[in-house]
């Protein structure tokens, strides 16, 4: 759904916060073409053209600087009965992500300018959510030879990573950070020691053991975040860890950020909130890689969010089907989808107050734009109109009908889960409205 061609968006009376400049007020907030022009109480009250607005009017409403997710998987090109492009951004804008970054697993692998500006553009003409391909380090994926990253970042790359695979030789990792420093561009690492993995199907423990499983074990990330930090402070390069899992990375990146190192990181949901015992049953919804740790680790991991240690919230959405999620577990692709469910996962922290709503707000917005180079979105008069209003009250159960992505592999299926994002905005246009009728007033 799209706004009215030239007609304003207002939200009337919303709570919006905007930790990157101290918002936090009941106020009015006024859109105008792609722009927030006003912000304030009765700040749609002298409008000219005030009739012909679409209002958004919502008790207890909040809302946000627009989404900005450094982790998701759109399978195009070569998987697309997973998830596409379209069904991708229509999945991140109902999840209130107005920018998402692409990981270049596809099949293709990402690993060409051709292949990263065919992705670009058609993603620009589906519209909506915008999306910024992440090209791969490794000519595909293989941990040997460097792609052309001069070509990847011209082509619309806004960093690079193996993701799925990690560069385990030091030598091509340390090439890698001083070839990505050349063009100011971060490496995202895919932290996974793969001698000490092979054959593994989820964490190594006392589960693992329980359920007859090969495990792995959390040194096999550490292992990996220590020796890249190390390489980070001798290259001066930006480095940044996706999907952080283990208390052990947490220590390594506290550290290393004591020490000025500049180094980055992300946290899914689902390593916040679950443990290894959600395998028990043999659940293949929760098998993720890396695989869910046990209860230190979320602990670890919820206060590094928390203080900053980690800097972003990313779902690492990763669509599959039936047939890869459906069979024994050995058998099954790991992977959940997280767009959607993002906000309302996350929100039961700040409900717990294991995490600020501000720190929440910030890991979704600031942090990630600062490490991928994006604008910053913001709530402010004359700022780009990247915004997201939720209902943090409203309750609703997960289903697949309730889903846009194409993937339904989520643990979260059937359950009842409250906060719900009610419209997304992408320079000034509703690129998502959560009612029924498709009416103005939600």
């Amino acid at each position: 759904m799209t706004s009215k061609a030239g007609s304003p968006l207002i939200f009337r009376g919303v709570r919006a916060f905007d930790p990157s400049h101290g918002l936090d007020a009941i106020v009015d907030v006024v859109v105008e073409g792609d722009r927030v022009t006003r912000v304030g109480a009765d700040a749609a009250k002298n409008l000219a053209d005030v009739a012909s607005a679409r209002v958004y009017e919502r008790a207890g409403a909040l809302l946000f600087p627009g989404f900005i997710d450094l982790h998701a998987h759109v399978r195009e090109p070569g998987q697309e009965y997973k998830e596409d492009i379209a069904s991708g951004l229509r999945a991140a804008a109902a999840g209130g992500f107005t920018d998402i970054c692409a990981m270049p697993n596809t099949k293709p692998v990402n690993d060409t300018r051709a292949i990263t500006e065919m992705i670009v553009h058609r993603a620009r003409a589906i519209g909506g959510t915008r999306l910024h391909p992440i090209g791969a380090i490794t000519v595909g994926q293989r941990g040997e030879s460097l792609t052309e990253m001069a070509d990847l970042r011209d082509a619309g790359a806004v960093a690079v990573s193996d993701d799925g695979r990690c560069v385990t030789s030091s030598a091509v990792m340390r090439r890698a950070l001083e070839y990505a420093s050349t063009f100011d561009i971060p490496v995202i690492q895919h932290a996974e020691d793969h001698a000490l993995t092979d054959g593994a199907q989820m964490h190594e423990g006392a589960i693992s053991t329980k359920l007859g499983l090969r495990g792995w074990p959390r040194v096999a990330e550490d292992i990996i975040v220590a020796r890249d930090v190390l390489l980070a402070e001798y290259t001066h390069a930006k480095y940044h860890l996706a999907h952080a899992s283990t208390e052990g990375a947490v220590r390594i990146l506290r550290e290393a950020k004591s020490r000025g190192i500049s180094v980055s990181a992300e946290v899914t949901p689902h390593h916040l909130l679950l443990t290894h015992e959600a395998l028990l049953g043999y659940d293949t919804a929760c098998k993720v890689n890396p695989p869910l740790r046990e209860a230190h680790d979320i602990e670890a991991l919820q206060r590094a969010l928390a203080d900053g240690t980690i800097d972003c919230i990313a779902t690492d959405h990763a669509p599959h089907s039936s047939l890869e999620k459906e069979c024994e577990l050995a058998e099954a692709a790991p992977g959940l989808t997280g767009l959607e469910l993002c906000v309302p996962l996350l929100l039961s922290l700040v409900e717990k107050k294991a995490l600020t709503l501000a720190r929440f707000v910030d890991a979704l917005t600031r942090a990630p734009a600062k490490v991928v180079g994006l604008d910053m979105p913001q709530i402010k008069d004359g700022a780009r109109a990247d915004l997201v209003l939720v209902d943090p009250n409203e309750a609703w159960t997960v289903s697949a009908g309730a889903l846009r992505s194409k993937g339904k592999n989520t643990p979260f299926m059937n359950r009842e889960v409250k906060g719900r994002v009610r419209a997304t905005i992408v320079a000034g246009e509703v690129v998502f409205d959560a009612s029924a009728s498709g009416a103005a007033s939600s």
